[in-house]
């Protein structure tokens, strides 16, 4: 594989991203969300009741969100080229799919994972800064903010890729946003289980999901690469 062809791709998608209106406000939208929800409850919750908070992982609950919004993202990859007729020049070109999939991928991974972060960043300086004390203390907990920091780019890949294999046989971009945040629900759903504490979050439980989705996304590439049928999108037939 070429690094300067996925770099290209990679380039590519980032400047269409910014000329994309839908794109920067399913960029905007999941963020502002999974912050307002947080904040409000902190704010609310008086120090009397701060140890019912530490019942529960609130941090782990903004992990929904690097599920989502890359699950957005990424079902425009192809569907939005498609809907644009800006994806039949770039398949005439020797680039292989690998590399194009590959280059669509981290376009969406590096800017999903990186407001992720920087909505907890936030959130844990907000804490930190304007809760009391008490509250701060029943929410911050280490254990919670090195799964975020760790799971962030391991859940975002996976719904990398599920929304890249919608967008790869849809040609509705509508269509294929809907059906990867579908598709990508029974992650997020997990998550804010274990951040509710119907599933009770241990130290072998975060290995054991942490191995599964370090598999799925590994695989992930190998069983979507072949969807992606060049020919079939250039002819347009579905």
């Amino acid at each position: 594989m070429s690094k300067r062809r996925i770099g290209a791709i990679f380039r590519k998608e980032l400047r269409e991203y910014r000329r994309n209106r839908s794109v920067l406000v399913a960029l905007a939208i999941f963020p502002l969300i999974f912050l307002i929800q947080p904040i409000v409850v902190v704010y609310i919750v008086p120090a009397s009741k701060a140890a019912q908070l530490s019942h529960g992982h609130v941090l782990l609950y903004m992990l929904a969100l690097p599920v989502l919004t890359p699950a957005m993202l990424a079902a425009y990859a192809v569907a939005g080229e498609r809907e644009q007729g800006t994806l039949e020049p770039v398949l005439t070109t020797p680039i292989r799919r690998e590399e194009f999939l590959l280059g669509k991928a981290l376009a969406v991974l590096a800017p999903s994972t990186g407001i992720a972060y920087a909505v907890f960043a936030f959130f844990l300086a907000f804490v930190a800064c304007f809760a009391h004390p008490a509250v701060a203390s029943a929410i911050l907990h280490g254990p919670d903010i090195l799964a975020q920091v760790f799971f962030t780019p391991l859940l975002a890949a996976f719904s990398v890729w599920v929304g890249i294999a919608v967008s790869t046989r849809s040609s509705d971009v509508r269509v294929a946003q809907q059906l990867s945040l579908l598709g990508s629900l029974p992650v997020g759903v997990a998550t804010s289980l274990i951040a509710f504490d119907v599933i009770h979050a241990t130290f072998g439980l975060a290995i054991v999901l942490a191995v599964l989705l370090l598999l799925a996304n590994a695989l992930s590439w190998r069983i979507v690469t072949p969807m992606f049928d060049r020919e079939r999108l250039l002819t347009g037939t579905s």
